[in-house]
């Protein structure tokens, strides 16, 4: 096979063999340093070399051995600080090697550790500083075992070993466990040091950033300028998210927390190059804090980042987005579809879009309340919008008007690109004329082309295009069920046949996480997130006065 085709397959599992080179390097040496050196050749040494040099040697390499256990984590998330520590630390431990007790084989293993992970530093592309590395405590825990390990190893090596009978090796051999002690105290003195600043700089959960923070605005002011933002990038601006900003400010990822489960929604917003740093910054932040990460509302060009991540994916339902320069009320597909919007129009419906902040939040807000008052669940948060006059008052609002009475309103998400929009809340009074959906999506699909946009996003539809096939994963062949049956929770198959008359283009949707068995709780906490807890599944409609 041509070195063209492996070099992508060795750079894939390039991070995950640096990091068990750096292991086995790391324990190698802490186990060096905890037991004795070879009489021979230690004498040998002594000839040639100050018993400053081999004491320095001696105490060094243990805390190499250490820091490179520590690195091993940093490798794994292919951070680039990481690849070049652990390379000037193999370098450095593989000639102290020498100067401790003239090991060659020690100093044959680093070197070769030391030029396997070399020619791979491209794999390691995440630009961030090693303070910066979340080390869980599961990893401390193993660097801990180790040295633990290792020093029992050394104390049962010591205590039966025999020396000839002669004074100068038995002095010489209680110098070594001398030495041997001093090495792995230090080596638990830097392991608990790393302990204390990882509880000290480990931070605290992100708090929820809402209107009255400073941050809010650094918020919009992302939104504002992002590179191919979503639509749904705006529920940034709901008020019950939380965030992680990239160095440079210029980008972020929002997320919820419910329990153990931190849900990012969507990818990162903002410049394309800080993706990544910000991917893998919410993985450690959660895995610090214990917790089961999660990515919700992917589409299918973030795969190749949850593949690097190291994520199970899996597929919770379609997106439909209709490219306005292709729609067209033209032709038998749209006679239902015409005649509707037509018969809204001469019954005097008439629309517009008002500019944000600028419509009666009183007229919008009655509107509101009596289209929950026939809806269950009351209103919704996290993944999906809410009525709240501070949040409704961020975009533009779409009306429609009879005999010069609001009667129904749309939210409209923009982009900063324009390319494509969508509608967050529409709500209708018990007045609007009976097609009134109808010929409100029609009226927006021509606004947005006039407007310059490219397509309009109609939204998910779950659970649809599902397998449910003998080889199809069990959650996929659960939610086709589901999705076939259960229309008594969901009108599952109703909002995929509504918006099928627009002849819109399908995209997957899919959720991602570090284990195929926490999709499901994960799941079941973004349904709490965004209906509001237990309470909001439950709340049934209001009943009618008889």
């Amino acid at each position: 096979m041509s070195a063209p085709v492996l070099r992508p397959a060795m750079l894939a599992i390039a991070p995950t063999l640096s990091a068990i080179l750096a292991v086995s390097a790391g324990v190698m040496l802490l186990a060096s340093g905890a037991t004795p050196s070879e009489p021979t050749r230690f004498a040998l040494l002594l000839a040639f070399a100050p018993d400053l040099l081999i004491e320095i040697s001696h105490f060094v390499s243990s805390i190499l051995g250490l820091v490179l256990l520590v690195l091993a984590f940093g490798l794994r998330s292919r951070l680039d600080a990481a690849w070049w520590a652990a390379v000037i630390t193999l370098a450095a431990a593989a000639v102290l090697a020498l100067f401790k007790g003239l090991n060659w084989e020690e100093t044959t293993a680093l070197t070769a550790c030391f030029l396997l992970i070399v020619p791979f530093h491209e794999a390691f592309f995440r630009k961030a500083a090693l303070f910066r590395m979340e080390i869980t405590p599961a990893w401390l825990l193993s660097a801990a075992a180790a040295l633990v390990y290792v020093g029992f190893c050394g104390w049962w090596t010591f205590t039966h070993t025999e020396y000839a009978d002669k004074s100068w090796m038995r002095l010489m051999g209680d110098q070594d466990a001398a030495r041997a002690i001093r090495s792995s105290v230090a080596a638990a003195i830097v392991l608990l040091a790393i302990g204390v600043w990882r509880m000290i700089s480990t931070p605290a959960t992100p708090p929820v950033v809402d209107d009255t923070d400073p941050q809010f605005d650094r918020v919009r002011a992302i939104l504002a300028k992002a590179q191919d933002a979503e639509p749904g990038s705006n529920l940034a601006l709901l008020g019950d998210k939380r965030f992680l900003f990239s160095a440079s400010g210029e980008s972020f990822l929002m997320f919820g927390v419910r329990r153990r489960s931190w849900i990012a929604l969507g990818p990162p917003i903002g410049r394309r190059d800080e993706r990544m740093e910000l991917f893998w910054r919410f993985r450690e932040l959660a895995d610090a804090h214990a917790a089961r990460a999660g990515f919700y509302a992917l589409g299918p060009d973030d795969l190749p980042d949850t593949v690097d991540l190291g994520l199970a994916i899996q597929k919770t339902g379609e997106s439909a987005a209709v490219p306005l320069a292709a729609f067209s009320l033209v032709g038998r597909r749209r006679e239902v579809l015409r005649r509707n919007w037509r018969k809204a129009g001469e019954g005097g419906a008439a629309f517009e879009v008002l500019p944000a902040g600028q419509a009666s939040m009183e007229e919008l807000k009655a509107i509101s309340d009596a289209w929950l008052s026939h809806h269950a669940g009351g209103e919704k948060g996290f993944s999906m919008g809410g009525f709240d006059p501070r949040y409704v008052a961020e975009f533009p609002v779409a009306l429609v008007r009879s005999e010069g009475k609001i009667v129904a309103f749309a939210t409209l998400w923009t982009t900063a690109h324009k390319s494509a929009f969508s509608m967050d809340l529409m709500r209708y009074s018990d007045d609007a004329p009976k097609n009134v959906m109808d010929y409100l999506f029609v009226e927006l699909l021509q606004w947005g082309r006039e407007e310059g946009y490219l397509a309009f996003e109609f939204g998910m539809a779950p659970l649809a295009g599902l397998q449910d096939r003998p080889l199809a994963p069990i959650m996929s062949r659960v939610g086709r069920l589901l999705y076939e049956r259960g229309e008594e929770i969901y009108n599952f198959q109703g909002v995929r046949r509504y918006k099928d008359k627009y002849d819109p283009v399908w995209q997957p949707r899919y959720i991602a996480a570090p284990n195929k068995w926490t999709i499901p709780f994960l799941l079941a906490d973004i349904g709490l997130l965004s209906s509001g807890g237990v309470s909001g599944l439950t709340k049934r409609p209001k009943r009618p006065a008889t």
